[in-house]
């Protein structure tokens, strides 16, 4: 029998303690616990047989807070915290203190933001849910426009709405500046070289199609492989398997441990002369994992592969630099940078730019049309085919100010303090189980409840005025791996609070302790 001193000694080992249990003991002892309503109970390891060979995938436990908070494995159950002789914790977990090295670190604090004054520019947040003060934790979903981002769409569409480029009245000279001025502060925002890298689509779903097609049809041929990895966005997915179908290439899976982190070596191990393409998300939709993408980028180019990042979930939260990266392509939507629906970036090297054909025809991506043949425009043009977006371009760029005024330094600084508040308070919550918890993660944290599902827990949110997100989150493989089809995702965004956070456990305190009577 597993005893709480024998857990306590696999976290943090003391010779005093008799007969500690091998981390197959725990696993065991912890699945027991979590039987009742578990879909991720059970940890037989399967062996499923891919293009690649055949690949060990652990079906995972989940996470077991308030029992296991680290295990002495690179590799344990899902949440735990690897002991590699560095004393590695995750940085969301209060450091234990060392004798007489003084009191813990206080709690994060609102104010190094000043949430509460930003927070009046989002008019959307002063209103009340049934009747609660509204908590919007569906921030990886979309975030909420400041003030200034629905002042410049107002202002487009009462002052100066027009098609840009080529007319010479003057509210399409005042449109086509407002437009290009966006680019602009794009290209600023990303670190790219040249205005001419910088792609307006619909979002990165569209801009991830597009390098799909465009460059992937180019230079992906029979046999050649595309490497993605396990926790992608259904987005980062299905466009390279229609290339693949069409193309009769090979798709090879990176894999994620469990707590839904790349390994490097194994990612490395993926490559061979065949290898064309990698395509990889910077910051996980579902589990919140910040992916080491300068590294993979670098190992990539070494074995002469392009690189694809999804940027949709970073970009709002730390400093992206494309260069610095040294990215092929990064993609990005506006909506989830505190800017309007309906417009997105594509980062491109201009090289690689330059060599692809167009991926949509139509206006504006010409030079000249005859029945017997086309001119392309220049890049980025030839790429944004019909009546732009204008409106929501410029809010773009409105957005993007609105973001450098604060700092995405401090911005990044609050949502780690934030996130880190956030898991330290759930780990507390008897049944509840964490579903990714990597040692870099950001603003992302999923979860299901015992003996309560997804919905039914949501339901009660709502009704207490907290707006969650539940389902698959378009990351269907990345839940399989852990042996779901659906958690509960909190998604954290600048303008959230401490005190926000405290009325959600208190919420989900109150629901564990129903669920369990």
């Amino acid at each position: 029998m597993i005893t709480n001193n024998a857990v306590s000694a696999i976290m943090e080992p003391d010779p005093s303690v008799e007969n500690i249990p091998s981390l197959e003991e725990v696993t065991q002892w912890a699945n027991g616990l979590f039987q009742a309503g578990n879909p991720a109970a059970g940890v037989a390891t399967q062996i499923k047989e891919g293009q690649s060979g055949p690949t060990l995938v652990p079906e995972p436990m989940g996470f077991f807070p308030e029992q296991l908070k680290s295990a002495p494995s690179e590799v344990g159950p899902a949440g735990s915290c690897p002991d590699n002789g560095k004393g590695g914790e995750y940085y969301f977990l209060p450091k234990t203190p060392k004798k007489n090295s003084g009191d813990p670190p206080p709690p994060p604090s609102n104010e190094s933001l000043g949430v509460q004054a930003l927070r009046k520019d989002f008019p959307i947040l002063s209103q009340k849910i049934n009747g609660k003060p509204l908590i919007w934790f569906d921030n990886a979903a979309t975030t909420q426009k400041p003030q200034a981002v629905i002042d410049s769409l107002n202002g487009f569409y009462s002052e100066y709405n027009s098609n840009v480029h080529r007319a010479t009245h003057t509210m399409a000279k005042k449109a086509t500046t407002a437009f290009e001025n966006a680019r602009e502060k794009v290209q600023r925002f990303l670190g790219a070289t040249s205005l001419e890298e910088i792609v307006f689509l619909r979002g990165t779903t569209e801009a991830i199609n597009l390098v799909a097609q465009a460059y992937g049809r180019m230079n992906i041929h029979a046999g050649d492989e595309i490497l993605i990895s396990q926790m992608e966005h259904h987005s980062n997915i299905v466009p390279w398997q229609m290339l693949r179908d069409e193309k009769r290439a090979v798709i090879k899976v990176i894999p994620i441990n469990d707590r839904g982190e790349i390994s490097l070596e194994k990612y490395k191990r993926l490559f061979t002369l065949r290898t064309r393409m990698v395509a990889i998300s910077h910051v996980s939709n579902v589990l919140g994992t910040i992916n080491p993408v300068a590294e993979m980028i670098q190992i990539a180019h070494a074995h002469r592969a392009c690189v694809l990042v999804d940027g949709a979930q970073s970009v709002p939260h730390f400093p992206v630099h494309v260069k610095s990266l040294d990215a092929d392509f990064y993609a990005f939507s506006g909506h989830k940078i505190y800017g309007p629906t309906g417009i997105g970036v594509l980062y491109g090297k201009k090289a690689l730019l330059e060599t692809m054909p167009p991926w949509q025809g139509g206006g504006s991506m010409i030079k000249q049309v005859t029945f017997d043949k086309t001119l392309y425009n220049n890049i980025p043009y030839k790429f944004e085919a019909g009546t732009p977006n204008v409106a929501d371009a410029i809010g773009l760029g409105t957005a993007i100010d609105y973001l450098q005024k604060i700092g995405l330094g401090p911005i990044e600084n609050h949502e780690r303090h934030l996130t880190g508040y956030a898991m330290e308070s759930l780990l507390k919550i008897p049944g509840l189980c964490v579903i990714g918890t990597a040692l870099n993660k950001i603003s992302v944290i999923s979860f299901i409840m015992r003996n309560l599902s997804p919905d039914q827990a949501a339901q009660h949110l709502e009704k207490e005025g907290i707006a969650v997100r539940t389902g698959h989150h378009c990351a269907q493989p990345a839940l399989e791996r852990f042996g779901l089809t659906d958690t509960l995702r909190v998604s954290l965004g600048l303008y959230n609070t401490k005190e926000e956070v405290d009325t959600l456990c208190s919420v989900l305190h109150q629901l564990a302790r129903q669920s369990q009577a």
